[in-house]
């Protein structure tokens, strides 16, 4: 009997044991119980109806910015694409549960450090009346929301093998997760901003979070440990299996650690060198920031963003191109034994020349119906590539068979294939 999609999702899977799902979804209930508690308590419990009014402000504008970013990301995924009930699992793992678990753990660190500052009247008079903020933001939110986020993606990479082929693929669930964080951490900075100051900080934390199109923050971040356990899950190379996944969580976690120390480098820096702040100069950029128009705003942000992120660009930017050669060449290599009704001549020439920005379409065939039969062609070659990685015969491989079978079935079918029914 042909799989079918959710059974392609999940063969391989711990999930197929039902005991493990059962263990595995009440594992995620908890935490989403324990994630929500913290949100309520530590945040939502403690605002006004002016306040909470604010916060679905911030929250609109999160949602109105993540679009650019998630189509990006649709388009990466173009020629092997995952299940749209994954972009949701991996959004709501970021907005939900990374975010309510970090936010008390980074709230009991910070509170911590208020302490330390209070003790060690050196540290207040080096670092001014925003000390605890400045030296807070670097020792908590990158080791802790990199865990909290890390968490969700390496549950995608245990959970769900069968959809977690290569680099691309992990790029793709990490800013997933990014992307989720940011959709609620946003509108918790604007809130915040609101009840400190009395003003409404949205054009500010709206360029500064989805600055450079939605990757100068969290997505680039989680993105990089994702593209690590793609590469592990991509390689030959058993010491490369370890070493890529720590290697590229550290890089996640230096992109984020540099993002929050910059408040503290600045005051070493003039500590070091013997110069005062410029306090003055500082104070009256303020107000000014805060009128801007939001296109000065993202511009700047993103400006900003590219050049302090400029090698972490470059790394996730090389993979990226280097994981479009790997997935055409893969394609073609593995399609080129395959014959109709699978793939028909003319459609595999068609294979070969694709480009990467390029997508081959079936001729004389409806637009649906023709991306169904590519995508579930690139889906066989993917997972072919996977079952000889794994020194198994493809033609034994359920998988395989099912793609095979979902081929004959779309030829055949009078009504094209919909898009949410894919694996």
């Amino acid at each position: 009997m042909s799989l079918n999609a959710r059974g392609r999702v999940l063969y391989g899977s711990p999930l197929s044991s039902p005991k493990i799902a059962k263990l595995v979804a009440i594992a995620l209930a908890v935490l989403v119980v324990i994630s929500t508690s913290a949100l309520m308590r530590g945040f939502f419990s403690q605002l006004s109806p002016a306040a909470f009014q604010v916060f679905l402000i911030g929250l609109a504008g999160s949602l109105l910015m993540a679009i650019l970013p998630l189509a990006i990301l649709r388009f990466l995924d173009r020629r092997e694409p995952e299940s749209r009930w994954l972009y949701a699992i991996a959004l709501l793992w970021g907005a939900l549960i990374a975010t309510g678990l970090a936010l008390p753990i980074n709230g009991a660190i910070f509170a911590n450090i208020g302490n330390f500052v209070k003790l060690h009247p050196e540290v207040q008079a080096l670092f001014g009346p925003q000390a605890q903020s400045i030296l807070g933001a670097p020792l908590s939110g990158p080791p802790v929301e990199e865990i909290t986020k890390g968490a969700g993606i390496l549950l995608l990479f245990w959970l769900l093998k069968a959809e977690f082929d290569g680099v691309r693929d992990g790029f793709i669930y990490g800013a997933l997760v990014g992307i989720g964080f940011n959709l609620l951490e946003a509108p918790l900075y604007v809130t915040h901003g609101f009840l400190e100051k009395g003003d409404v900080p949205l054009y500010f934390q709206m360029a500064d979070r989805f600055s450079l199109f939605g990757f100068g923050g969290h997505a680039l971040f989680s993105g990089l440990f994702g593209m690590g356990l793609g590469l592990a899950r991509q390689t030959t190379r058993h010491w490369l299996r370890y070493a890529a996944p720590v290697g590229a969580w550290l890089l996640g976690f230096s992109a984020h650690f540099l993002n929050n120390a910059v408040g503290m480098l600045l005051f070493l820096f003039f500590f070091l060198s013997g110069k005062p702040l410029p306090e003055e100069s500082v104070a009256k950029a303020v107000p000014e920031v805060a009128v801007q128009p939001f296109l000065t705003q993202w511009l700047q942000h993103s400006g900003l963003r590219l050049v302090g992120f400029l090698p972490f660009f470059l790394i996730a930017g090389a993979m990226l191109w280097q994981s479009g050669l790997w997935e055409r060449q893969v394609i073609v290599e593995a399609l080129a034994d395959e014959v109709e009704p699978a793939i028909t001549p003319e459609e595999y020439q068609a294979v070969k020349g694709d480009r990467i920005f390029r997508t081959r379409h079936i001729q004389d065939t409806d637009r649906r119906t023709s991306g169904a039969i590519v995508r579930a062609q690139n889906k066989l070659a993917i997972r072919k590539w996977r079952v000889k990685q794994m020194g198994q015969a493809a033609d034994k491989d359920p998988i395989v068979a099912s793609w095979r079978d979902e081929l004959v079935r779309l030829r055949n079918a009078k009504m094209p294939l919909h898009p949410d029914k894919e694996g």
